[in-house]
């Protein structure tokens, strides 16, 4: 599709994929890849980020990011998704991914049937960020982490800084086991939050497990 789609008059195209959507805890992230007709063979073993292994996923990041135009990861926090919520969340962290670039491709591939990306007329981000700087035609493919390179490529991006976040955090909340679950909700996260109660890293108006007094 990446190539159909270069072929066909695009000359700079972001894949976009995400990480973190149904997670309680920490950050929203969003990959972004930005390639051209410039970009050579691609880094071989690349493919969706849950497919492979969290050493393989490291070893493939120095791979892609020389491979890629340019490359780029933006975050949205547990409460700015509280605040604003996870669909917003999804286009703040990628409205700052695409800041971050020098120059903005000229369409964007996102995972999915749905453009969580075009801003709505009732755009609850409307005044958080410069919208119209970094507003980019659409278009989605369902699976396409599965059948899209430069998306799988986004997602490893994606993951293993989301993932970096997360064991980072592991060291100031120990009890929730986030060096592990990456905050998830596993069963030892939910027990954790029933006996702990929420951290200021948790989305709190998710519905989160209630905290039992002891005893």
């Amino acid at each position: 599709m990446e190539k159909r789609l270069l072929r066909g008059g695009v000359h700079r195209l972001g894949a976009i994929d995400e990480v973190g959507r149904g997670s309680p805890a920490g950050p929203v992230c969003i990959g972004l890849v930005v390639i051209d007709a410039s970009v050579g063979r691609p880094p071989a073993g690349v493919r969706d980020s849950k497919l492979l292994s969290p050493l393989r996923r490291e070893e493939l990041v120095p791979a892609i990011e020389a491979w890629a135009a340019q490359w780029a990861v933006g975050s949205a926090e547990a409460f700015e998704v509280d605040e604003y919520g996870i669909t917003a969340g999804l286009r703040l962290a990628a409205r700052r991914a695409l800041a971050a670039l020098s120059s903005p491709p000229d369409l964007v591939l996102l995972d999915g049937s749905h453009d969580w990306l075009t801003s709505p007329a009732d755009d609850p981000l409307s005044g958080v960020m410069d919208m119209a700087s970094t507003t980019v035609p659409v278009v989605t493919k369902v699976k396409a982490d599965l059948t899209c390179l430069a998306v799988a490529a986004a997602s490893i991006l994606a993951k293993v800084a989301r993932d970096a976040v997360m064991v980072a955090l592991a060291g100031e909340y120990p009890e929730y086991g986030w060096g592990v679950n990456k905050g998830y909700g596993t069963p030892e996260h939910l027990d954790a939050l029933r006996r702990f109660g929420p951290t200021p890293q948790h989305r709190v108006t998710w519905r989160l497990p209630e905290r039992v007094a002891p005893g």
